[in-house]
């Protein structure tokens, strides 16, 4: 079995895929090789060295030690074949040049295999935060449905400063989307202080009002006990939504959050607040008002909450994403396959890499009746309801 094949095997063997980028080494051992053989006055052998160099970046210790016995095997079968001469001393350097760069390139191959695991550590402990902070929402609660979209803007993270939630309360189904002012774990930090405050007061709040009374409270004892100074450069735009089970409408307080959508019978319509309330940690800047819009919210309308990193999405030549615009063609497909249309939109839109996280939380009134006419839709009762 010759040596591609074999690795190849062994990488099913792992459960990767296997890359034709590994043979490249290889490649280039074949490669040199031929055009030694076909100019022997230029001397070509001594790129042999670029196949261990190479085999540094994508195999481990023992794979580019083994590229490199390679390329010092058709060096000196070179040797004997093009020059027929093994003594001459370009020879000789060339040799040991190729054992110089193959040492070199074992010992940077360990590096990256230490700094991969280091990765594969931080990405394993931001999974973990993950499934503590955003863990997955219950598709069903009560007479809505829930979908989610997530993507973190830092590179390889699964978490940001941009958050959800939905739990089923005595007072209806209540939502949250927010957005934490800058980014990195310090934003991971004040979101899961905004997200513990929800959990922890959204089942007793009497009222919206209430309960951003009380979120604001857990960030201003946050901000004064963790951040110290500029406390007030550190807030929290929310959105609170609570959907009555008894009633068809939705309460909406927007806490200097973009908008959200309300789809309903195939048109969309933003949804702004008829007067601004303060963000997270800022009512001690501009008051404790909260004002509370309420909408008409019948069976079969969706609401769209999504924070900026959707919105100020930016083209090529720097327009934002129309949002309400382009979500209008999918205004009364189900709430999965909208955030999936919409997420594919934004990455046909975007221009190069997103600078921001995103989130998107779709809301959908569907009476049990309704859900149990849709085929292969379970009731409510069929899965969890809410998490501990």
């Amino acid at each position: 079995m010759t040596a591609p094949k074999r690795l190849s095997r062994r990488m099913r063997d792992e459960g990767r895929p296997f890359e034709r980028a590994l043979l490249t080494p290889l490649l280039v051992i074949l490669a040199v090789s031929a055009v030694a053989v076909l100019t022997p006055h230029l001397q070509f052998n001594r790129l042999l060295g670029v196949a261990p160099a190479l085999a540094a970046a994508m195999f481990p210790v023992v794979g580019t030690l083994g590229v490199g016995l390679l390329a010092m095997t058709a060096d000196t079968v070179l040797a004997l074949t093009v020059e027929h001469d093994l003594t001459r001393t370009s020879g000789f350097f060339t040799l040991i040049a190729i054992t110089a760069i193959t040492l070199a390139a074992a010992y940077a191959s360990r590096v990256r295999q230490n700094r991969e695991r280091t990765l594969a550590e931080v990405r394993a402990v931001a999974e973990t935060a993950q499934r503590v902070l955003l863990g997955p929402l219950p598709h069903h609660l009560g007479q809505v449905d829930v979908e989610v979209l997530y993507q973190a803007a830092a590179a390889h993270a699964r978490i940001g400063g941009d958050f959800y939630e939905a739990r089923q309360t005595p007072h209806g189904v209540r939502l949250i989307i927010g957005d934490v002012r800058g980014k990195g774990l310090p934003a991971v930090e004040a979101a899961s202080v905004v997200l513990s405050s929800f959990r922890v007061f959204v089942q007793d709040a009497p009222d919206l009002p209430s309960l951003a009374g009380r979120l604001e409270c857990s960030m201003n004892r946050y901000t004064e006990h963790v951040l110290g100074e500029d406390v007030l450069e550190h807030f929290v735009t929310v959105v609170l939504v609570e959907i009555p089970a008894d009633e068809p409408v939705a309460h909406l307080l927007n806490c200097g959050h973009p908008p959200p959508l309300l789809l309903h019978g195939g048109t969309v319509r933003e949804i702004e607040p008829s007067a601004p309330s303060p963000p997270m940690n800022m009512a001690g800047l501009l008051g404790t008002e909260y004002r509370v819009d309420t909408i008409p919210f019948p069976t079969g309308d969706s609401l769209l909450l999504y924070t900026d990193g959707v919105s100020e999405t930016r083209d090529r030549a720097g327009a934002f994403y129309p949002l309400a615009q382009r979500v209008r063609p999918w205004a009364l497909v189900p709430p999965r396959q909208l955030l999936d249309q919409l997420q594919q939109d934004m990455r046909a839109y975007v221009a190069g890499i997103r600078d921001d996280d995103l989130a998107a939380l779709v809301a959908r009134r569907v009476t049990p009746a309704v859900r149990r006419a849709l085929p292969g839709v379970p009731l409510p009762c069929d899965r969890t309801q809410a998490r501990p």
